[in-house]
C-alpha cells in the first residue's frame, strides 16, 4: 500500500518525542486526545489542531513514567498514575494538580463521570468526582494488576493473583464476590452489558467468568502473552492481541466456549500488540510490532491502513468517545493523531 492510502497522511498528523508511549486517552468530551511517556510527559492534542503537531501541548506531569492515563470525571481533563507515587490531574489547558502522592506507584487508574479510582499495591482507593473526598479503601489479597468499572459505574472490578474482585460502589458494607482461578491475571476487560470479565493470564491464554453463574471460560492457543484486549461496543465480540492478527472471541450464541475464535487485519509474521475498540461502530484498531496501524470492520472483514511500519511497536491507542478522532503512541516516540470524522 502506498503512502497516499494511509489515513495518517491524508487525515492526520504526527511528531516524535523523548521516551517511549507508555497510555493514551480521549477526553470524556471529545475535545482532547493524550498520551504519556515513559519519560513522565503528557502531550495534550485538542482535537481542532489535530492536524498542526507544533500545536501539540506537552506537560511534565510525573518524575517517572506515566503507568496510566484516563479520562478525568469532568469533561475535558485527565487523570494519570506514574512511578512518582502520584495521582495527578491534567488539565486541557495543560494545568497539574496533585491529588494523591504515597510510597508506592499508582500504578493503575480508572474513573467514571462520579468516581475515580486508583491503585497502589494491593490496595484501591476509590474517590469523589473532584477527587478530594475518598470514599472507600478497598483491600485485595495480593497487588492489583488492572482495575475497571463496569459500563453504569456501579461495580467495580481488581484483577490480581488467583482471581478477580468484585465490588459494589455504592455499597454501605463492602462485601467482595471473589472469581478465583488459581494463576497469575495481568490484565483485564469488564463485558459492556455486564455479562463477563476476562482477564489475560500470565500463560499464552484468557480466562473469563459469566457473572450470571460465576461459570469459568478459558481461552487459549496464542502463540504470545496477551497484552491488550477490548470488547466491542455492543460486547458481542472480544478482539484481543498475541497473535499476528486481531483474535476475536465470540460472545453470543452461547459462545466463546466450544466456538472457535475469528481473526481480522492479518500481518504474518507480525505480531499485534494493541487493540481499540470503536466506540460507535463495529470497527477494531490493531497495532502491530513494527507500527502499522489498522482499523478494521468486524462484519465486512474490510481493511484501513491508518498508517504502515516503521514507527516502532505499537504500545498505546484510543478513540474519542464519539468516535470521530483517534491518538496511538509507540516505543520508538511516536506519537499519531487522526480525524475519522466524516467531514474529516
Amino acid at each position: 500500500m502506498s503512502e497516499m492510502h494511509e489515513l495518517l497522511v491524508a487525515r492526520g498528523a504526527e511528531r516524535r518525542v523523548e521516551g517511549a508511549v507508555s497510555a493514551a486517552a480521549a477526553s470524556r468530551d471529545g475535545t482532547v486526545l493524550a498520551v504519556g511517556t515513559v519519560e513522565g510527559e503528557i502531550w495534550l492534542v485538542a482535537v481542532e489542531s489535530i492536524r498542526s503537531p507544533e500545536a501539540w501541548r506537552v506537560v511534565a506531569a510525573h518524575h517517572g513514567a506515566v503507568l496510566s492515563l484516563v479520562a478525568d470525571t469532568g469533561a475535558s481533563g485527565f487523570l494519570s498514575g506514574g512511578e512518582d507515587n502520584r495521582l495527578l490531574r491534567t488539565e486541557a489547558d495543560g494545568t497539574v494538580t496533585e491529588l494523591f502522592r504515597g510510597r508506592r506507584w499508582v500504578d493503575h487508574v480508572a474513573s467514571t463521570p462520579s468516581t475515580l479510582a486508583f491503585s497502589t499495591g494491593k490496595q484501591v482507593e476509590l474517590r469523589d468526582a473532584h477527587g478530594a473526598t475518598t470514599l472507600k479503601t478497598l483491600e485485595h489479597p495480593s497487588t492489583v494488576s488492572a482495575i475497571a468499572f463496569d459500563a453504569k459505574g456501579k461495580r467495580f472490578a481488581a484483577s490480581h493473583y488467583n482471581g478477580v474482585s468484585l465490588w459494589f460502589v455504592q455499597a454501605k458494607v463492602d462485601s467482595v464476590r471473589m472469581l478465583e482461578w488459581k494463576g497469575s491475571h495481568i490484565g483485564m476487560a469488564l463485558h459492556p452489558a455486564g455479562d463477563a470479565i476476562v482477564t489475560a493470564m500470565q500463560e499464552n491464554e484468557l480466562h473469563g467468568w459469566r457473572l450470571s453463574d460465576g461459570h469459568n471460560m478459558r481461552m487459549s492457543g496464542y502463540p504470545r502473552q496477551v497484552a491488550s484486549m477490548a470488547f466491542t461496543r455492543n460486547g458481542k465480540w472480544l478482539a484481543t492481541s498475541g497473535a499476528d492478527a486481531v483474535v476475536m472471541w465470540p460472545f453470543f450464541g452461547g459462545g466463546p466456549m466450544g466456538k472457535p475464535p475469528t481473526e481480522l487485519a492479518r500481518l504474518p509474521g507480525v505480531f499485534c500488540s494493541r487493540v481499540c475498540a470503536h466506540p460507535r461502530h463495529d470497527m477494531i484498531a490493531a497495532g502491530y510490532d513494527d507500527g502499522t496501524i489498522l482499523l478494521a470492520d468486524t462484519g465486512s472483514e474490510r481493511v484501513l491502513p491508518i498508517c504502515m511500519s516503521g514507527r516502532g511497536k505499537v504500545s498505546a491507542l484510543a478513540f474519542t468517545p464519539q468516535g470521530g478522532f483517534m491518538i496511538f503512541g509507540t516505543e520508538d516516540g511516536w506519537i499519531g493523531a487522526v480525524d475519522l470524522s466524516s467531514q474529516g
